[in-house]
């Protein structure tokens, strides 16, 4: 698949977040933003995501198939997921997710034919105060039950979009997808919607009963767009450039001769620590030695001799310090207590006439 300009320009945005030697750490919005544009990663998206940073395939799908936000199959506009894990599971989760998976028609991470919703069952929501809890592309629905659930699926599939019980209004799994990968919902009111559950407000209700508030905090305070946040620090650094005084400039010192005939190197600091690590681990010819305190500067000169050996009067030495094992028997066994031993067994009795066969003690062989 050949992904749009749109798709690539914001590739190289989230790439340029990052160090230049630190770009593969773009690797999981990369991910989410293949995502946004096919509905899963795909080989092709994976293909994508080597290429832009320079890694192989096999690196970029270790990645992929670790994470289950990172769906390796087409999957619905609606990702619907239903807490099966304990907490919800004694509250009736199972049962919801049985109710849904009868009504639509499909099994686990599976899609009903229209391509609307597919349907999972998920290890845990983080959210065992509000359970049983459904997520629509990882919006909550909460409390919820069988009914309630195949409510919700009927009108996502009617082209509605039912209000979630906190969080903003619901989007796609492609739109989701372009939020988790770095890019502001820019949809009119998309972050107005919704409200806080009645568990989560009562940390505040406690900190305003006790008159707790962080200063200079106004709470009416709008949330800004993307957009002006940018323009805003744009302006502040303008303004901060302009109020800086213009540097006075210094006489240039020369630099101090130490007399040392090693190669100028960077500081360890200017490199990265990937870098730093492998030429530590592994020092080859082209890594620069820094010219520390103490070090002595090679001089050049002829090899030492190697001292003289002869050949064959070391083998021999190595031999007679190292004869071969025998046959014979282990330093302190007595020979005569090995005889005694053979004797007896041959007899059929033991050292005290008792047949050995007879385990018991009894003196009756089994």
């Amino acid at each position: 698949m050949s992904f749009t300009e749109t798709t690539r320009a914001r590739a190289r945005e989230i790439i340029a977040r990052y160090p230049a030697d630190r770009s593969r750490s773009a690797l999981l919005p990369l991910l989410h933003l293949v995502q946004s544009e096919e509905g899963y990663v795909s080989p092709a998206g994976v293909e994508f995501c080597a290429e832009v940073l320079g890694l192989n395939k096999a690196q970029v799908g270790a990645v992929a198939t670790f994470y289950t936000m990172y769906k390796r199959k087409p999957t619905g506009d609606y990702l619907v997921s239903v807490c099966t894990n304990t907490m919800c599971d004694v509250l009736g989760g199972q049962k919801v997710y049985d109710t849904l998976a009868e009504h639509l028609g499909v099994g686990h991470e599976e899609t009903t034919a229209d391509g609307k919703i597919t349907l999972e069952h998920a290890e845990c929501l983080a959210a065992c105060d509000y359970g049983p809890v459904m997520t629509v592309n990882y919006d909550f629905f909460d409390n919820v039950e069988p009914q309630a659930a195949v409510d919700v699926v009927e009108e996502l599939r009617a082209g509605g979009r039912p209000m979630p019980t906190r969080g903003a209004r619901l989007c796609t799994l492609k739109e989701m997808a372009v939020q988790l990968a770095g890019f502001a919902d820019e949809r009119d009111g998309a972050v107005a919607d919704g409200g806080p559950g009645e568990p989560s407000l009562r940390g505040l209700r406690l900190a305003e009963q006790h008159g707790v508030s962080v200063p200079g905090f106004d709470p009416k305070t709008p949330i800004r767009s993307k957009a002006e946040a940018d323009r805003a620090a744009a302006e502040a650094k303008a303004k901060a450039e302009a109020a800086k005084p213009a540097p006075a400039a210094e006489p240039a010192e020369p630099e101090a001769a130490t007399g040392s005939t090693a190669p100028d190197v960077k500081a360890p600091d200017d490199k990265s620590p990937q870098v730093r690590t492998a030429e530590t681990r592994q020092p080859d010819a082209s890594t620069p030695v820094p010219d520390a305190p103490g070090t002595k500067v090679p001089v050049d000169g002829p090899a030492p001799a190697p001292a003289p050996r002869d050949a064959r009067a070391a083998e021999a030495a190595g031999v007679a310090s190292n004869p071969p094992a025998g046959d014979g028997k282990p330093a302190g066994d007595a020979a005569g207590a090995q005889e005694r031993n053979l004797k007896e067994a041959e007899s059929g009795t033991g050292a005290d006439g008792a047949d050995p066969a007879d385990a018991s003690g009894t003196g009756v062989r089994k």
